[in-house]
């Protein structure tokens, strides 16, 4: 079976890590556990600042028991519960699950924090404003740069 790429148009130059990117992603994971992205507003002293949020859902789990790490551009949050040797299980129908959730951020996204509340871990995400940078490109006229070469050789 063949690769089909994503970024073959002549248009798209230097996506390679996009690419690289994306078929990273698609992989995915099992789905565990759950989770939401929203818009949220997170007050800040005197002012306002919207945020995403990215909240799973981790109950069975406390603080120690989670890890949040930043890898280049990617968002991992692991799970590891401990067995706790001393209990005894008539039935178990919880189980101590482990999980790892990876998510790409873009360039310049950063994390403000997590918090664990009520078996939800919300982990906020600010991206900073773009700064728009224009740039005008100096064109060099060919035939005016071969005439003064050849001024200067003779």
């Amino acid at each position: 079976m063949t690769k089909m790429l994503q970024f073959n148009s002549p248009f798209l130059l230097g996506f390679d890590e996009m690419e690289r990117l994306l078929e990273r992603v698609s992989k995915g994971s099992d789905g565990y556990p759950p989770y939401n992205v929203e818009e949220a507003v997170v007050a800040d002293g005197s002012k306002e600042q919207r945020v995403l949020r990215i909240t799973l859902a981790v109950a069975g789990f406390v603080a120690d028991e989670l890890s949040v790490t930043l890898e280049e551009n990617q968002l991992v949050i692991q799970g590891r519960q401990r067995d706790e040797k001393d209990r005894i299980y008539l039935h178990r129908g919880i189980a101590a699950r482990q999980f790892q959730r990876a998510f790409v951020l873009a360039d310049g996204m950063e994390v403000l924090g997590a918090r664990l509340d009520n078996g939800l871990l919300a982990i906020d995400l600010v991206r900073p404003e773009p700064s728009r940078l224009v740039c005008r490109i100096a064109i060099v006229d060919g035939a005016q740069r071969n005439r003064t070469n050849e001024q200067a050789d003779a």
